[in-house]
Order: C-alpha cells, then sequence, then structure tokens
C-alpha cells in the first residue's frame, strides 16, 4: 500500500484550504457590509483594519517594516493589484450581481495565472497538467452554481467585466508578489495593506463623506470579519503560498472558494445543492490538486509489502 504524501505538501494543502475559506466567505461579509457602508469606504476600512493588526502582529514578533523606497513602490503596486482595485471592483459589483454569478466570474484568476505565466516564459511556465486542472475548475464551478447563475449573464455587462478584471488582477498579483518570497509573509501583509489604505482613504473621505454614514451593527461586524479573516489572516497565508505552491498553484484557490461558499450557504442559510453540485465539487479538488501539486521535489513513498 501506499502510505499518505509527505506533511510538507498535506500542510501547504491546508492552508490553500483555509485561504480559500478565509477568501470564499468573504462574498457574505461584503454583501452584508455594502447594505449600509459604500463600497470605496467598506474597502477602506477593511483595508486599514487589517494593515494595523498585522502592523502590531510584526511588532510583536520583533520584525520591522523595509524602509527603502524600492520596497514600499513594490508593497504599493502589490496593493493596487492585491487589494485596491480587484476588492473595490467586487464591492461595487456586488451592489447588483447574482451572487453565483460573480462567482463563477471571479473563478477566472486561475486560468488568467497560467496565461500569465505562459507569456511570462519563466520557470513558472504552465504545464499540461495545469492546463487539465484550469479545465475541471472551471467545470466544476459551473456544475456547482448551476446553470441559474448564468441568468441575466450580458445584462449590466459592465459589472460583469469588472468583476473579470478583478480576476485579472488577482493573476497578476500573484505573479508580482513572489519578489517577496525571501521576506516573512507577515511583512509584504502589512505594508500592502497600509499602502492600500493610503490611497483608498481619501478617496473615501471625498467620495462617501464617511462620517455622516450610520452603518447598522450587522455591517460593522461584516466589516470586522472580513478585515481580520478575509483581509489579515488571508493575505499572510497567500503570501506564504506564493513561496511553497507558486503563483498558479495559489491561485488555484479560486476554485476551491466556490464548493465553500455553497456549503456556507448549506450550512447557515439552508440552501440545497442540486445533483450536479456534487460532481462539480469532485471536478474541483481534481482541478486544484493537478494545478496546485508540484511536479518535482517530493515523491510517494513506498510502503512496505
Amino acid at each position: 500500500m501506499r502510505s499518505s504524501p509527505p506533511a510538507p505538501i498535506v500542510r501547504e494543502l491546508a492552508l490553500l484550504l483555509a485561504l480559500s475559506t478565509c477568501w470564499g466567505a468573504s462574498y457574505t461579509f461584503i454583501r452584508i457590509g455594502v447594505e449600509t457602508i459604500p463600497p470605496v469606504t467598506l474597502i477602506a476600512a477593511r483595508t486599514l483594519v487589517a494593515g494595523v493588526l498585522l502592523l502590531g502582529i510584526a511588532r510583536w514578533r520583533g520584525l520591522h517594516l523595509p524602509r527603502d523606497g524600492r520596497t514600499w513602490t513594490a508593497f504599493l503596486l502589490q496593493a493596487v493589484l492585491n487589494s485596491v482595485v480587484p476588492f473595490t471592483l467586487i464591492a461595487w459589483a456586488e451592489l447588483t450581481v447574482n451572487a453565483a454569478l460573480a462567482t463563477v466570474l471571479n473563478a477566472t484568476s486561475p486560468l488568467f495565472a497560467v496565461l500569465l505565466a505562459m507569456l511570462a516564459r519563466g520557470p513558472e511556465a504552465a504545464t499540461a497538467r495545469q492546463w487539465a486542472g484550469v479545465a475541471c475548475g472551471m467545470l466544476g464551478t459551473c456544475c456547482i452554481v448551476g446553470m441559474e447563475a448564468w441568468q441575466g449573464a450580458g445584462h449590466g455587462t459592465w459589472v460583469q467585466l469588472a468583476i473579470v478584471a478583478a480576476s485579472l488582477c488577482y493573476a497578476v498579483a500573484a505573479l508580482f508578489g513572489q519578489r517577496f518570497r525571501s521576506m516573512d509573509p507577515v511583512l509584504p501583509a502589512a505594508g500592502s495593506l497600509l499602502c492600500g489604505a493610503a490611497v483608498l482613504l481619501p478617496l473615501s473621505l471625498l467620495c462617501d463623506r464617511p462620517w455622516t454614514l450610520v452603518p447598522s451593527r450587522s455591517s460593522l461586524l461584516a466589516l470586522l470579519a472580513l478585515a481580520v479573516f478575509s483581509t489579515a489572516l488571508a493575505l499572510v497565508l497567500y503570501f506564504r503560498l506564493l513561496r511553497t505552491l507558486g503563483s498558479v498553484g495559489t491561485t488555484a484557490q479560486a476554485y476551491l472558494r466556490v464548493p465553500i461558499g455553497v456549503g456556507i450557504g448549506v450550512v447557515f442559510l439552508g440552501e440545497r445543492l442540486q445533483p450536479a453540485a456534487w460532481m462539480g465539487v469532485a471536478l474541483v479538488v481534481s482541478g486544484v490538486a493537478a494545478m496546485a501539486l508540484p511536479q518535482r521535489n517530493w515523491k510517494w513513498p513506498r510502503g512496505n509489502a
């Protein structure tokens, strides 16, 4: 018999599942948050709270943020690609877009990551197995959310394109973020979030006049959960996984978010899965495995006869 895979790869896949859970829940948090908090202000508060929290954790651990301008410029670019633009686009889109359709559109980031890796012709050039993983993941996503997710497709085209643009941003951010592989994951997470807050806060003050808002208790709780779990914790996991699984493997969490998001609806909202959804879950898991498992550097150990 073959035994279980080595602990390191099992650990990394467990972290990928944790990241998918953090970001899978973010759609629900955003949906509740934008009920009484405008999108720009919601995302500005999200990045500020998460950035300050991670800064405190870094100081507690004795870590210090870099002081050179080149690194902070890179943090700023990472913030634009991974939080400022995509977070705001998705929050704005969730004012009108069907949640299931948004899930499908936002699950395209692994496809963009594979295409960009191919164009880069670097060490992460996509393999045939990863292409197969992309196909499995997309097919599984469609099975899970069902054909009703496409109702309204073509209506509100600009809003839907905004979600696709957010997915493209995530893919570019995954490739760009590998330049921080030598850092403790807390540092690029904190630095990029603080840069994101510095960009978004003036826009919030100018556009939304947040001092005039009266957010509901549920929106404030959703904002807190969004900042702590779906941003601070998620970005630490994200930068950690970029070091170990690479950009293509890390973006595979976009597919895992789909069954997790559906599962949240089943458990907490009493929704039901269609029969095809179970096949979709199997396809998603297969696709993520094809994209995330490394080509080399680990082997299945031989079992004793």
